[in-house]
């Protein structure tokens, strides 16, 4: 049974455009996976990334039409210039830390629900009721914001080195148990050809 382990942040718009077509492609293949929730910038600075908001104005201009060309593609709404982003992803990455170890609901819905709260829902996702209510609609207890916050912090940390140390830079990012990797939302096709024994 191949197994995945998923980098990824609940700020990152790319993440959001994955939708839960990652879900799809594990189950197709019987995958287990692990969510491994980061902090995006701090990766950045570790691999040599650049913050949005630090890059040249003509890579600005060109990620905004990337997000809207690919939203399209994939049929998600999104919101260019989100009311609540840049936002804290630290609140919403402990709950689906928190959420992985309780179990009883669906990891791939929370994920997306976060993502989908900040950049197409106009939510605050580092708001204790948004984070409640998207635990809620996920099927996990909505009481899991309350707990398990410093082992959250502590996985969500080790996360972080962990990526750092295995050539992740980006998210959303996917590596199987192989150590192939997939950098991308744009890349979840690769991913399933290669589950396949395609390539």
């Amino acid at each position: 049974m191949p197994h995945i382990d998923y980098f990824f942040a609940t700020v990152s718009p790319y993440t959001y455009l994955a939708g839960t077509r990652f879900e799809a492609v594990a189950a197709k293949h019987g995958a287990t996976v692990a969510y491994k929730p980061l902090d995006i910038i701090g990766l950045f600075g570790r691999t040599g990334g650049t913050p949005p908001k630090d890059r040249h104005p003509s890579r600005q201009e060109y990620r905004l039409q990337e997000l809207r060309r690919q939203a399209a593609k994939v049929g998600l709404p999104i919101n260019l210039q989100p009311a609540f982003w840049p936002t804290n992803p630290a609140p919403s990455s402990y709950a689906i830390i928190a959420a992985q170890k309780a179990g009883g609901g669906d990891l791939g819905a929370l994920v997306h629900g976060f993502t989908s709260a900040c950049w197409a829902g106009e939510r605050n996702i580092a708001e204790d009721d948004v984070i409640r209510d998207v635990l809620a609609a996920a099927g996990f207890d909505p009481a899991l914001a309350d707990t398990g916050m410093l082992a959250g912090a502590e996985e969500y940390a080790a996360n972080l080195e962990e990526a750092a140390n295995r050539g992740v830079f980006g998210a959303p990012f996917y590596i199987t148990d192989t150590d192939e990797r997939f950098w991308g939302q744009d890349r979840l096709d690769d991913l399933d050809l290669h589950l396949s024994g395609k390539i």
